[in-house]
Order: C-alpha cells, then structure tokens, then sequence
C-alpha cells in the first residue's frame, strides 16, 4: 500500500468513526447494535430516546469511551441489567417506568461506579413536581440516591448541594442503624419464645 492509498484509507476510517450516535425518535424496539459496536473504539455519547426499548442493553459494555447514555422515553424498568461500564459518567433515562427506587439505584451505583450525573425525572420512583409527588417525598427521594451514590454530582436538573450530602449521611445512617436495631430486637424476642418453649417442654 502506498503513501496515497494508506492516507485515503485513513482518511475514510476517520470519516466513519462517530463520537455521537443519536438513534432517537426511530421508533426502536431493539437496539441497532450492529451500527452502535462499529464504533466501540470511539463511541462517547449515544442516544436511543424517544423510542419502545425495554430489552437489558447489555452489549454496550464493549463501548469502551462511551460516557453518556440517554435512554429518555422508552419502557425501561427497575429491574433493567445494565453492563459493568465505568466509563459511564452520565445516565438520561428520564420518562421510563421505574417504580423501585431501591433496586433501580443499586443497579446504578454497582454498573456505573463513576457516574456523576443521573436524571431520571417523570418516573414513579422519583417523585416531583412533573409527577404530583410531594416536596417532602422529592426531598427524601434526592437523600435516597445521594447516600447510595456518594460521587454525584447532579440529580435530575439540580446540582447535590454539600449540605444534602451532610443530611442524607444523616438520613439514611439512622434508618440504617433503626433497621438494625429491629433486627435485634427481633431475634432476642425469637430466642426468649425458643427458650420459654423448651422450659416448658421441660417442665411436662
């Protein structure tokens, strides 16, 4: 191959090796990975909003730079399997059907370890002021997913102010501790019924 032709096929290479892929509003109810994993040495952000999607898109985790993810507007749920990707640093995936906040966070904070911005407003699970939720309910959802993701940065469309970190350690340290506490309480009540149960048995 000489210098020319070595240069053209660079050239065309460079010219099909996408940053940015937007698949949005194609009315998708699979995701087109043959076109998405051409691209998995280049690949940042990828779009696949606006569309029926609800499979577990687990072949993107061959896309080794991508860090943002939009997923708005599909029929993902809580119980969405996403790949181990830390290159993940931001995840759309506003308008769903995610109505477990527990499960849905954990899947979260385990996949994407360095993630940084998170917006998952008009969910069930993330009440607000677009879904009827109350400012009370906003407030102790926001604590919920700053304790469980400490490196967050935004949530939703809002900055994680210093002092909701301080308040939602707080929060969910005590909920915590009571949990324990129950657990306890409820294995010492286990042990007094076992025991009085063999006295008794005992006695007869």
């Amino acid at each position: 191959m000489d210098l020319q032709t070595s240069a053209e096929h660079k050239q065309v290479h460079q010219a099909s090796a996408f940053r940015w892929l937007s698949f949005a509003y194609q009315g998708l109810t699979e995701i087109p990975y043959d076109t998405i994993l051409m691209q998995t040495k280049t690949l940042e952000v990828l779009d696949l909003s606006y569309n029926i999607l609800d499979e577990n898109p687990a072949r993107l985790g061959r896309l080794e730079k991508l860090s943002t993810l939009i997923l708005d507007s599909n029929n993902y749920t809580s119980h969405v399997k996403f790949p181990y990707m830390p290159s993940i640093t931001a995840l759309c995936i506003n308008k769903n059907k995610i109505n477990n906040l527990p499960v849905f966070v954990e899947e979260i904070r385990r996949k994407f370890p360095n993630i940084k911005i998170l917006s998952m407003m008009n969910n069930e699970a993330a009440p607000s002021y677009f879904n009827g939720g109350s400012l009370s309910q906003y407030t102790d959802y926001r604590h919920y997913v700053i304790s469980q993701i400490p490196g967050l940065e935004i949530l939703d469309d809002t900055e994680v102010l210093e002092k909701e970190r301080v308040q939602a350690r707080k929060t969910y340290r005590l909920q915590q501790s009571n949990l324990s506490s129950r657990k306890k309480d409820e294995s010492s009540r286990k042990r007094t019924h076992m025991q009085r149960k063999a006295d008794t048995i005992i006695r007869q």
